[in-house]
């Protein structure tokens, strides 16, 4: 699919903003919707959105999923061909303060999407999960047809929520959906409120940084560009319903309705990522190690191998790379 019309939930964010770079670069009209909550700094929201607003194929609309009418007016202006969904309200710790704004966001915000690409017949839908949904399973590395029935926060219960109304929508109405379940996503213009970033400013500005679990977790880290990159080859993976996946069987036979995992397939232990963050700044943590916090779990490691099957990539950058760019974007941004 090449020069196509693709609107982007989430623009402004951190994963959208890369995905719909990728796409201009690439020639593709994009439409980006984007809320610009300040459930984490708007500055760096409204810089990636400056950015993207270079781009004549770019446009915008500031807006919440849940406001189905300028959602719905929106779609019908843009005619999009593709839809990718990533807005949401995110963060594991987070769902345990406030979540309201999770069933408000991922579950009437997601089941607005899905009635408007019912409704303007997209021609695929592909929608954001994420590797929380597999909770307490213990079961490594994490298969998609692994139960995965015991989501341990809100966030990850609100994520599972979204695939089965997907793959509902996707049987009733035949619309073509994939869902990806991301591990860890970390690189340049990052969230504030995620681990390299809070590591990163931590380390910088002689302040202890919080260790969960004494240190003994384990992350499948995706960089961003790898994880942008199996988005947009997926795009043109269109789902048919019942179709096997050369030797692995599609994940539904009676919808159009494809899930994966996008990781890296390697799981690193939190103090390994913590020393290559210490090694590309050249200065020592102040380590603050805690107990495991509530609603977390203490291992992620993503099997790829449906991914690899259907786009032949698979994430591979090593973390001490991905590190390296992050802080080279920090310091710059920040003007350390």
């Amino acid at each position: 699919m090449k020069n196509g019309k693709v609107y982007v939930t989430g623009s402004a964010g951190f994963i959208g903003f890369h995905l719909s770079k990728l796409l201009l670069s690439e020639g593709f009209i994009v439409h980006g919707y984007d809320g610009i909550t300040d459930y984490y700094d708007t500055n760096i929201k409204k810089k990636r959105n400056e950015i993207l607003s270079k781009s004549s194929n770019f446009s915008f609309t500031e807006g919440m999923l849940e406001d189905y009418s300028l959602l719905s007016s929106d779609f019908k202006k843009f005619k999009p061909s593709v839809v990718v969904h990533l807005a949401a309200q995110a963060g594991v710790r987070y769902s345990l303060e406030n979540p309201r704004a999770y069933i408000d966001s991922n579950i009437i915000g997601t089941f607005n999407i899905m009635e408007e690409a019912k409704n303007q017949n997209i021609k695929h839908l592909l929608i954001a999960s994420t590797s929380s949904v597999y909770g307490a399973n213990e079961n490594m590395p994490f298969k998609e047809n692994d139960k995965a029935d015991m989501q341990m926060t809100t966030y990850a219960a609100t994520k599972k929520a979204n695939e089965s109304m997907a793959h509902a929508y996707s049987h009733l109405h035949k619309l073509p959906t994939t869902m990806f379940r991301f591990f860890t996503v970390y690189g340049p213009w990052g969230r504030p409120d995620m681990a390299l970033f809070k590591f990163t400013k931590g380390i910088l500005n002689n302040e202890p940084i919080d260790i969960y679990n004494n240190g003994e977790m384990y992350r499948d880290f995706t960089y961003v560009d790898d994880l942008v990159k199996s988005i947009r080859l997926l795009i043109n993976k269109i789902p048919v319903e019942g179709e096997p996946i050369g030797k692995i069987d599609s994940l539904s036979k009676v919808a159009p309705f494809r899930l994966l995992n996008i990781g890296n397939s390697k799981k690193i232990k939190l103090l390994d990522f913590i020393e290559a963050i210490e090694s590309e700044l050249e200065k020592k943590a102040i380590r603050n190690f805690m107990p495991m916090q509530m609603g977390d779990v203490s291992k992620t490691f993503a099997d790829t191998s449906l991914l690899k099957a259907l786009v032949d990539f698979t994430p591979n950058t090593e973390i001490k790379k991905g590190v390296a760019l992050f802080i080279k974007w920090y310091k710059e941004y920040y003007n350390v």
